[in-house]
């Protein structure tokens, strides 16, 4: 297997984008991706696009196949392979990437996460997004995407001791990082006494706990590390990946306070990568609801079970704590757009290894890793990063 880098990246705003498409939001980020890298169209094999669900948001499917055009690489005939993982979906499009190029079938790949949610009424958003869940066993009788994630939050409280105040630093330390981040849907930092008192979703989250519904996108220009200096003195070398699954349904798990797709993708990229927690300097994991962030960080390795929301309220997780986490905002400021957030992560770790995050900079970082969970956890994928 032929070792693998990222030689550009490109990523758009998040927000709810009125004025642009999903096509135009693909295409923005692409390009962005593509002169960073310095390549030209010609150079690339073949597309991978991470895409939830745009079939209901915007009544199109057959997306891949539609970017590849928009870019002009339907020309060539260039392969182009559409990832769907619910809200893995962008993590997931990565690690298929990854694979074509450390395999030797390809090249030189655009990796690209997209997704437009704003287009639908909100009711529409939240009916998708639990079709990510069981739909039989779970969205069928009410449950939510944030009902779901409120149980778990509260069985996290109840075993662990993680309290109200925990959850609500998460979004605090995030709101103050995406404040950093001009790509960063939400700009504004936030008190904590306005996350606790804001209106509530499902105990015991308030508006504060949630990641938004966004649109934006992102990409990644993948190629052989061996080849990456033809293109860049700026390359950041895939060192690790894992991708593992886990029951769909919240209810069929042993126990809903682990994710436990996470930490067996987390053991699997670690083992590729031959590093463990205390080696990485920084992260970006899938904070969908505050809850997640404190699991993540102990399904991770960072800190041991029970002890994420202690680690949130001693500042271990902020810009220049022990392990910073979401110095991009995470998913909670930066934004969500569902297939594009596990590439956004990617965008984020290759701007901090560069050392060109600005305001938000980490400093003397060497080591980063991504974590992106589809559903309630039913996949995860985790990629680590590392300065060439």
């Amino acid at each position: 297997m032929r070792e693998v880098a990222v030689i550009g990246v490109g990523i758009t705003k998040f927000g709810e984008l009125w004025d642009k498409s999903l096509r135009e939001l693909g295409i923005e980020a692409g390009f962005e991706a593509i002169q960073d890298a310095g390549i030209s169209g010609k150079d690339i094999d073949a597309l991978y696009v991470g895409n939830m669900s745009s079939g209901r948001f915007i009544d199109q499917e057959h997306i891949a196949a539609l970017i590849a055009e928009q870019v002009g690489l339907s020309e060539d005939n260039i392969p182009a392979t559409r990832v769907e993982a619910a809200s893995a979906s962008g993590g997931l499009a990565l690690r298929q990437g990854y694979m074509a190029v450390a395999s030797g079938e390809h090249d030189i790949v655009v990796v690209g996460g997209a997704e437009k949610m704003s287009d639908v009424h909100p009711n529409e958003v939240t009916e998708t997004l639990a079709a990510s869940a069981d739909q039989e066993w779970e969205a069928f009788f009410g449950a939510t995407i944030p009902s779901l994630y409120a149980m778990i939050a509260r069985a996290h409280m109840h075993k662990h001791g993680t309290t109200r105040e925990q959850l609500a630093m998460v979004a605090v330390n995030n709101h103050h990082n995406g404040s950093l981040n001009p790509k960063a849907q939400f700009r504004s930092e936030i008190k904590l006494e306005n996350v606790i008192k804001a209106p509530k979703v499902s105990t015991p989250f308030g508006i504060f706990d949630c990641a938004p519904s966004s649109d934006g996108a992102a990409a990644v220009i993948l190629c052989p590390l061996a080849r990456a200096r033809e293109f860049t003195s700026n390359a950041v070398k895939i060192i690790g990946t894992g991708q593992a699954t886990d029951s769909v349904a919240v209810h069929d798990r042993e126990d809903i306070t682990t994710m436990a797709a996470t930490v067996k993708a987390a053991e699997r990229a670690f083992k590729h990568a031959n590093k463990g927690p205390k080696d990485i300097d920084l992260a970006e994991v899938h904070d969908s609801f505050t809850i997640s962030e404190i699991m993540a960080i102990e399904d991770l390795g960072f800190v041991n079970k029970g002890e994420g929301g202690k680690a949130v309220e001693n500042g271990l997780t902020t810009l220049d704590g022990d392990i910073p986490v979401n110095p991009s905002g995470g998913l909670k400021a930066r934004g969500h757009p569902h297939g594009a957030t596990g590439v956004a992560q990617a965008v984020e770790i290759v701007t901090q290894l560069r050392g060109k995050a600005g305001e938000r900079q980490v400093k003397n970082s060497a080591i980063g890793l991504t974590h992106n969970i589809g559903g309630t956890g039913g996949t995860a994928v985790v990629h680590i990063f590392e300065v060439v």
